[in-house]
């Protein structure tokens, strides 16, 4: 029997029953509050970004730390510095010596020896000219034959071939020569050491081998992120990234900036073509011109860990929420927008591959 609002006159229980005024205002607070929520869903922004992890680094390869090798098989006799010490270019590092002691005397007498043989093919030279000399006037006066006149030039071409031969043999022994006063090893730049490999008096080392390692005091810093697959093909040289660095207090909302607080500015400096052996992207972050510097290199250091966010589209609350639940890519610049915004566009750069 369908039911009539009249009907409930006939239920006078049913009828004296209210719901609590408790549950009436919580119902209307629900009602207003979703109200709000999905009204701020559709309106309040959010800034898209791409977050990665990766470390600081020195931009250019000199300033990275470097080993001292050794450029003369030897021993390790004497130690001129100790860990941390700082040293300027030229400072002496570590002195190796041979292990035959007698080797340089060897070879000072062996360089003796084809000095005195050069010096005597020249003197050889000198005198096969002279009957060069002679034998010419004497065919030219038809007293000697053809034969014993091309005999003194022909002699004449073996001395020099020999004296070549010498100085081939001069060379080797002054190379030899040199490479033992490789054995005073010495700093290749400023810097601090930052360990020491090998222990003096006892240690066998090969031409190659790393006897300590050496970091620069200030080098040019940047950051390497490494950005998931994914979202490489949005970023673009420019963006700006927001940083967070290890140790440093820092509180970030990733949708919007302006809030956050501790946090760095930095500029995406270039993109890496291919990926690493883990799958993920390199990005090198630069410092953003115009914005506050980041910490002095006593705070951060090489290698100290970094965490970026890089600042891609601005797009509702709510179609964020919605993307985030449906694991989808960030948003995607159309062309025109890549051009208007001054970033690179794909067709662009696809254009101008051809």
């Amino acid at each position: 029997m369908p039911f009539k609002p009249e009907h409930i006159r006939h239920f006078h229980t049913l009828a004296s029953l209210q719901p609590p005024r408790m549950a009436r205002v919580i119902a209307w607070i629900l009602s207003v509050a979703i109200g709000i929520i999905a009204i701020l869903l559709f309106i309040v922004p959010w800034v898209q970004t791409s977050a990665g992890t990766g470390q600081v680094i020195a931009l250019s390869p000199l300033d990275r730390v470097q080993p001292i090798t050794a450029l003369v098989p030897g021993r390790v006799e004497k130690w001129f510095v100790q860990d941390g010490q700082v040293v300027a270019k030229g400072d002496k590092i570590a002195l190796l010596v041979d292990n035959d002691p007698n080797l340089i005397a060897r070879l000072q007498a062996e360089r003796a020896q084809v000095a005195a043989e050069v010096a005597s093919v020249q003197q050889a030279i000198a005198v096969a000219q002279l009957d060069v000399n002679r034998s010419a006037q004497l065919f030219s006066e038809g007293l000697i034959a053809r034969r014993d006149y091309e005999a003194t030039q022909i002699k004449v071409a073996e001395q020099q071939a020999k004296l070549a031969e010498s100085r081939a043999k001069l060379n080797r022994a002054d190379l030899a020569l040199n490479r033992q006063s490789a054995l005073l090893v010495t700093a290749p730049r400023d810097g601090r050491i930052q360990s020491i490999n090998a222990v003096a008096g006892a240690t066998l080392v090969t031409a190659g081998s790393q006897l300590a390692m050496l970091a620069p005091e200030t080098p040019a810093r940047v950051i390497e992120l490494m950005i998931d697959g994914r979202d490489i093909a949005l970023v673009r040289p420019g963006r700006t990234v927001r940083l967070a660095f290890e140790g440093w207090p820092a509180i970030q909302f990733s949708g919007w900036p302006s809030v956050a607080q501790g946090m760095f500015d930095g500029r995406v400096r270039s993109i890496d073509p291919s990926a690493q052996a883990t799958g993920l992207f390199r990005v090198i972050v630069e410092e953003a011109p115009g914005k506050a510097p980041w910490p002095a290199a006593a705070y951060v250091r090489v290698g100290a860990k970094v965490r970026g966010w890089i600042q891609m589209e601005t797009v509702p609350l709510g179609y964020e929420l919605w993307r985030q639940l449906n694991d989808f890519p960030l948003e995607f610049r159309r062309p025109a927008q890549e051009s208007e915004a001054g970033y690179p566009s794909v067709a662009t750069s696809k254009d101008q591959g051809k």
